[in-house]
């Protein structure tokens, strides 16, 4: 079946912000009275949600109240800061460009709050390549729940067979098995190594090896 529907993770897919998270997390201990985290021990924690990024930050010794503060710190500080160093990973215009040219439908599904992401995607002059984009609060559950897979599908007037999950984490291979369709993982992303089980359908290196999958070399 041809892949009429590509739905896309943000963070590590689309989009390198690794460095504004790190900075934002670490802006967030400092707030909170703590030492600064190692950037890479920050990035093993995104792919879940802001909520749980700023959690897993803080530490298990974090009461529910200093976790509240720290996510309001944190997200008030992101905003401000979610284009300082963020860009596009290479490749992934040109793809998108390809994609859209080819006449394919896309979409972003990120646990990343919906506002965020628009304003992200935006502001990297890429926003228009997408019919939709979904945060981690457009629905009630956040991936790897389907929920937000079905919304697109059903926006996109496509088969499930059509459909395809494009990200760089186990969040979006679950994501992906749970709504039945296939799932590339990207292995530049934050965390390859989560790609191992369970593990996608197929593992592109670069946004053009996908394209080129999807669509032939010569398109």
């Amino acid at each position: 079946m041809p892949i009429d529907l590509l739905i896309f993770d943000l963070d590590g897919t689309l989009i390198d912000s690794r460095i504004d998270l790190a900075n934002a997390v670490n802006a967030t201990r400092a707030h909170m009275g703590m030492r600064p985290l190692e950037n890479e021990r920050v990035y093993s924690y995104v792919g879940n949600g802001a909520p749980v990024l700023v959690r897993r930050s803080l530490g298990d010794q974090a009461t529910e109240a200093q976790v509240q503060e720290g996510l309001e710190f944190f997200l008030e500080y992101y905003r401000e800061h979610d284009l300082d160093y963020t860009t596009l990973y290479p490749g992934v215009r040109e793809s998108l460009d390809r994609f859209r040219a080819a006449g394919k439908k896309m979409a972003v599904l990120t646990n990343k709050p919906v506002r965020m992401s628009r304003n992200i995607v935006n502001g990297l002059g890429v926003g228009g390549h997408f019919f939709q984009v979904y945060g981690g609060n457009s629905f009630e559950f956040k991936k790897p729940h389907r929920m937000g897979v079905d919304a697109l599908i059903g926006e996109a007037g496509v088969s499930r067979d059509a459909a395809m999950m494009v990200g760089d984490s186990s969040v979006d291979v679950e994501t992906a098995r749970n709504a039945g369709i296939p799932c590339c993982g990207v292995t530049y992303g934050f965390q390859p190594e989560s790609l191992n089980d369970p593990a996608p359908d197929l593992l592109a290196p670069r946004m053009e090896d996908f394209a080129d999958w999807v669509l032939g070399k010569d398109a």
